[in-house]
């Protein structure tokens, strides 16, 4: 009867993790696959895979857990220097700064963060991946990105599976 929770539960975190996948087109299709399921428990399910997935990338942000041997061997590794390396360390200095002047402000303003996150959890400007990162470069409170993704996302979610039956709704009217 709940299999659709779990599956959704578990497209959610895949896509949290590997963001090609698009919870939103499985949403909708599972809204039109399943009309009788109520729009509610879908954005549940979708908030709670979604804030999941992306918890591993905050952790590993705040550095509370590590890459996996392989990942962290390859970006830590050393080469000798080369023009193209070389070149690509000029062209992102200035990211890099905007990174750091970005990181320290966030912690001297930690409502800033979470209002920035929140509102990307909620309708995905700035991109949900990008200050679920920086929260956790932020050293955010696990409790407050658990919250603020939650919310931000059964609402996004909730409302984009209502959406169909509205239209379906007012279409029969």
């Amino acid at each position: 009867m709940f299999a659709w929770f779990w599956v959704t539960l578990g497209v959610a975190f895949g896509s949290a993790i590997v963001p090609v996948v698009s919870i939103e087109v499985f949403v909708l299709g599972l809204v039109a696959s399943e009309p009788r399921v109520h729009w509610l428990l879908i954005g549940a399910a979708v908030a709670i895979g979604q804030v999941a997935g992306k918890l591993l990338y905050y952790l590993a942000a705040r550095g509370s857990i590590g890459l996996p041997r392989f990942l962290h061997d390859r970006l830590h590794r050393q080469r000798p220097p080369s023009r193209r390396s070389e070149w690509w360390h000029l062209r992102t200095k200035w990211l890099r700064g905007k990174v750091e002047w970005l990181r320290e402000r966030c912690h001297r303003h930690p409502f800033w963060m979470t209002g920035t996150y929140g509102v990307s959890a909620l309708v995905g400007l700035p991109p949900f991946m990008a200050t679920t990162v920086l929260a956790g470069l932020a050293d955010m409170r696990v409790s407050t990105f658990v919250t603020a993704g939650l919310t931000g996302r059964f609402i996004r979610y909730s409302l984009l599976a209502a959406a169909p039956a509205m239209f379906a709704g007012w279409l029969h009217h």
